[in-house]
């Protein structure tokens, strides 16, 4: 399957998903105006991917900020990969980046551990002046 990658901009995230490894990313900052606009292809483009059943799939979740329009988007991406799973066979897991001193966005794959049965692994990144 074709990949799909969408560059980030001040706004939005870079979104990775390699169609043949399984590997999926989204990464930076989320914050965009319509949300929506932004993340339908995305769920296009993973409506078609998750067609095929027994898929190991890993999403990498590695943000500095999103707002409340995009944590929608994402919590209909997890469940999306909590059906899958279910349904279709699929091994799914979530690593939850979080920068060692960001409590907020600790508690929000917290959050998502909550609500997504789905095994989901909060990875904490130690924090870089660079």
């Amino acid at each position: 399957m074709e990949n799909f990658f969408f560059k980030g901009q001040k706004f939005t995230p870079t979104i990775d998903f390699n169609g043949e490894t399984g590997v999926l990313s989204i990464e930076g900052q989320s914050y965009p105006e319509h949300a929506e606009e932004i993340f339908a292809p995305v769920f296009e483009w993973l409506d078609r991917f998750l067609e095929t059943p027994n898929r190991t799939i890993l999403l990498n979740f590695q943000l500095s900020y999103f707002n409340t329009a995009t944590s929608r988007r994402f919590q209909d991406l997890l469940e999306s990969l909590e059906i899958y799973e279910k349904e279709k066979g699929g091994n799914v897991t979530i690593n939850w980046h979080y920068r060692e001193d960001d409590y907020d966005m600790l508690e929000n794959g917290e959050d998502y551990i909550e609500s997504i049965d789905l095994n989901i692994n909060l990875v904490s990144v130690k924090h870089s002046d660079k």
